[in-house]
């Protein structure tokens, strides 16, 4: 059998189409992951940025302003000058749990954004579970910050991780009770169908409005998940230096910060997501979408209205958290497991059983 040289140029042809079109299924796979990683490393820089401007503005000084327009950039230096820092590490400790305990929670937290729809059909993993692996991850956080602190061999260390492993228990479960009454209500656990579920209403539709016990809790619970103030027992510098990283410095200590924000930042968007309608439109919902044409079959336009809508919500919630950390004294470790056992989960699991009662005489 003869094969003309016209065959083989053929041959040549396809396989290179082959080739071009395995490298472009590649990339349109890892092009979303890395956008989402861009947009949530420029979140932190700017939410770091707004926490020195608010707090500056609550304390009458003033706030970073050298460092780029505004005091911009100032994050982004003070992430470079953590880049350089010498590394230190304790004599006596556990190198291996020392050195895995801040990737943990840095890593463990940045799995969660994979379920965040942040617009219109703009979300990495539309998963029939997101809420629950969003609360499954979460909980591995605070084992990094135990882990740290166990392997720091410093008392004031491991008391900090005890203190975030004891702090995640008690309110993981009012958290958890205020998801499962919003799964209830959207008769789905992913966030996708939740904010559709919403989105049927317009403003009207918001969960805040059907749960506002869940609000609350929710709102609490998710402030002492992310241990801010007044919630920053594991990490108090007047009791335990500054707890779990005491003994921390250079891009180690850096990636604390790191997870302390993205895990602010995960909250935020979570309460927009389950309460506050998440991407839609809803001020007022039918005039805005009859004006920006936007319906079921969104392009770019459509997805960037739904991210702006997202941030804006979400950046809302930021400023609330901020304001708080800084007008709030601390609790201590007994009002703080009070608080959380006695008040909370009563409320929360009252609140699931009054929405699962609606929810049986509806049908």
């Amino acid at each position: 059998m003869i094969i003309d040289t016209t065959e083989v140029q053929d041959i040549h042809f396809f396989s290179k189409l082959e080739f071009f079109k395995e490298v472009y299924g590649i990339l349109w796979i890892l092009a979303p992951i890395f956008i989402l990683v861009l947009g949530i490393t420029i979140s932190v820089l700017a939410i770091v940025w707004l926490e020195r401007e608010i707090s500056a503005g609550i304390q009458q000084r003033i706030g970073p302003e050298y460092a780029g327009p505004f005091g911009v950039l100032q994050a982004l230096a003070d992430g470079t000058k953590l880049l350089f820092k010498e590394n230190l590490i304790p004599s006596r400790g556990d190198i291996r749990l020392f050195s895995i305990g801040p990737s943990i929670s840095v890593i463990s937290i940045l799995i969660s954004y994979s379920v965040i729809p942040f617009g219109y059909n703009f979300v990495l993993s539309d998963l029939n579970i997101g809420v629950f692996l969003w609360i499954a991850i979460s909980s591995i956080a605070p084992i990094g910050l135990l882990m740290s602190g166990y392997g720091s061999n410093n008392k004031y260390s491991f008391l900090g991780g005890l203190r975030a492993a004891a702090q995640s228990i008690s309110y993981e479960i009012p958290l958890t009770l205020c998801v499962l009454s919003i799964s209830l209500l959207s008769n789905s656990l992913s966030t996708v169908d939740i904010v559709d579920a919403q989105s049927k209403y317009g403003l009207g539709g918001w969960n805040l409005w059907r749960q506002p016990m869940g609000f609350v809790v929710f709102l609490i619970s998710s402030l002492a998940e992310c241990e801010r103030l007044p919630f920053d027992l594991p990490e108090a510098e007047e009791e335990l230096v500054a707890g779990y990283q005491t003994e921390y410095s250079g891009i180690k200590f850096g990636l604390f910060y790191v997870a302390s924000y993205l895990n602010l930042l995960i909250s935020s968007l979570f309460v927009t997501i389950l309460y506050l309608g998440g991407s839609n439109i809803s001020i007022p919902y039918i005039f805005v979408s009859d004006f920006f044409e936007i319906n079921k079959t969104y392009g770019v336009f459509g997805t960037t209205i739904g991210i702006f809508i997202t941030l804006v919500k979400t950046y809302l919630f930021l400023f609330v958290s901020i304001t708080t950390r800084w007008t709030l004294p601390r609790l201590r470790m007994d009002q703080l497991l009070n608080l959380g056992w006695k008040f909370l989960l009563p409320i929360s699991l009252g609140n699931l059983l009054l929405t699962t009662s609606s929810q049986l005489f509806s049908l």
